[in-house]
């Protein structure tokens, strides 16, 4: 309706909703993955991971003032985890993912530019360590499970009308996406 609350740049969004997919991003988390001490990390990441996306879909923009941090805070608070008993995963597999997904990122980055953003490169690394936690079957699961959101969507805009050959996405949203659902998987089975 007209009169539905908006954010700043119109997209509809109740200042409850941000709220919302934290909380239910967060209660899955907890259930799937029980309580193994990497819990805590992804609990601390989901409200930035939110924020991102929000900033991502309102201005196609991931800035470093979030993605640096939570980058470092993911990878750190993961090597703290690794100390504690009932740990479910590698923190230096978890490092290498990092290091692993940011560089095909970066790479893709380079091949064009105007398709992947330079803050989608820099939100892969933080993808790659999480993920990596779990292995390297959640890592390509979830980078799969990204773009094919993406994609989903993208064809979603085209057959509404919406969008067009040139048109622009953000990318963040789908990336955090596909890695809940690879995480949520993950933590099921570890």
């Amino acid at each position: 309706p007209d009169d539905a609350p908006t954010d700043d740049a119109g997209y509809g969004v109740s200042p409850l909703t941000p709220t919302l997919v934290t909380a239910a991003c967060c209660g899955a988390l907890a259930a799937a993955v029980g309580a193994h001490p990497e819990l805590v990390v992804w609990l601390l990441a989901v409200p930035v991971v939110v924020l991102l996306a929000i900033v991502d879909l309102a201005v196609q923009r991931l800035p470093d003032v979030l993605t640096l941090p939570l980058a470092a805070g993911v990878a750190a608070g993961l090597g703290l985890a690794s100390l504690f008993p009932g740990a479910a995963g590698s923190w230096g597999r978890a490092l290498l993912a990092g290091a692993a997904l940011g560089g095909v990122y970066f790479a893709l980055f380079l091949v064009n530019p105007l398709g992947m953003g330079f803050g989608d490169v820099k939100l892969a690394i933080t993808v790659g360590v999480a993920l990596g936690w779990y292995g390297w079957d959640a890592v390509l699961f979830g980078t799969f499970a990204g773009f094919l959101l993406a994609a989903g969507y993208g064809i979603s805009l085209v057959i509404a009308r919406k969008a067009g050959r040139g048109s622009t996405v953000a990318f963040g949203p789908f990336m955090a996406g596909g890695a809940l659902v690879a995480l949520l998987l993950a933590g099921l089975t570890a």
